[in-house]
């Protein structure tokens, strides 16, 4: 279409800790595009999410549990109408009623956590992008910003899964960093405090970013692009196994398991890497 931005190869978080994890993960979602099944879990976490949205639309006082609670069912209606992958997660009242009830337990012990009548977030659900120079656009969505007063900015993050056990938190603080990076690039505030806030658990963990961090951030992504870039163009998606691949969603499509990955169609790699094959040269 004429006038339309030309795509930009781009780079979010989660997709950067899949290529970490899984070279042939991260074709598979990036460059193949395959569709996942929906899991419960999943699902449940995106519902939370439009609720905990959504609940500072309203007046301060009226902020309650139970008004969180009472629009789940809407909200699940209208996921339910977005994609319909998630009317396959229950097929009856009782289970209809079962995960509601697990996203009420959530959204109950977010608020023993944070109290929203006293907040008033700048923003939610923040889509943020960066074109890194010489690299990719790193691009995310950011739950909720909030600005206090003397301007200190702090960026949150619900996490509806239990806290990491002590040692396994770089995944969780990669990202809070990324998203605090790409705030400080586009406009020029460092995030004074990343918090995660665990649903699962009842744990929050808050970190204070330096301007140190943002550089070592963003030499990581370097890195990492370049490592994406140069498996692109040699085309060794190769898998790297470890105890993740009990919960992946292409496990049955793998090499390492007696799979065969589907070819790659054409044009998929310069479409989402920007570069091309060395066999396709």
């Amino acid at each position: 279409m004429a006038g339309a931005e030309p795509r930009v190869p781009g780079l979010s978080p989660s997709r950067a800790n899949d290529f970490l994890q899984c070279p042939l993960l991260f074709r598979f979602r990036v460059v193949d595009r395959l569709p996942e099944p929906a899991s419960p879990a999943a699902a449940r976490g995106t519902l939370v999410h439009a609720v905990l949205e959504t609940l500072f639309d309203l007046p301060a006082p009226e902020r309650t549990l139970a008004a969180a609670c009472a629009s789940l069912p809407a909200h699940w209606e209208a996921l339910l109408a977005e994609d319909p992958r998630y009317a396959e997660l229950h097929t009856t009242d009782e289970e209809r009623a079962e995960f509601l009830a697990g996203a009420e337990r959530l959204l109950a012990t977010w608020f023993t956590l944070e109290d929203p009548t006293r907040l008033e977030p700048r923003a939610r659900e923040l889509q943020v992008r960066h074109d890194l120079e010489g690299g990719p656009r790193l691009r995310g969505v950011v739950d909720r910003v909030d600005v206090a007063p003397n301007g200190w900015v702090r960026v949150v993050d619900y996490k509806t899964g239990r806290s990491p056990r002590a040692g396994y938190e770089s995944s969780a603080l990669f990202q809070m960093r990324f998203y605090a990076y790409v705030v400080w690039r586009t406009r020029g505030v460092l995030p004074k405090r990343l918090q995660l806030a665990y649903l699962g658990d009842g744990v929050v963990v808050s970190h204070e970013p330096t301007e140190s961090e943002m550089h070592t951030l963003e030499a990581r992504v370097r890195s990492i692009w370049a490592g994406i870039e140069d498996t692109a163009r040699s085309g060794d998606w190769r898998p790297r196994t470890s105890r993740l691949c009990d919960w992946c969603s292409f496990r049955d499509r793998c090499p390492a398991f007696g799979g065969t990955p589907p070819d790659v169609p054409p044009g998929a790699v310069e479409r989402a890497i920007g570069v091309t094959p060395v066999a396709a040269g």
